[in-house]
């Protein structure tokens, strides 16, 4: 980890397209100001662990599910008649 000495206004550079800064110092607590592109996403780090676990949660399949898949994919389908 690299640990680096900030004080406020001045910016840290990450690659050619993010900048940190320093917006405000109170007691204990930092502000910073994030400028990233729109395709980096930027949140805070038990945010951004909740929607990795909602994503994992959203992905899984249920082995009766696929078993379902399979089933319907083996069965001939037969073209639907309109009603008379």
């Amino acid at each position: 980890m690299l640990v680096l000495s900030r004080q406020r206004d001045e910016t840290i550079m990450i690659g050619d397209e993010i900048e940190i800064t320093v917006v405000d110092i109170r007691g204990d607590k930092v502000r910073l100001g994030i400028n990233a592109p729109r395709h980096i996403g930027v949140h805070r780090k038990e945010v951004y662990e909740a929607i990795r676990r909602e994503n994992a949660k959203a992905s899984e399949i249920e082995v009766g599910e696929i078993e379902a898949v399979r089933r319907d994919l083996r069965q001939p389908h037969k073209p639907k008649r309109p009603p008379r």
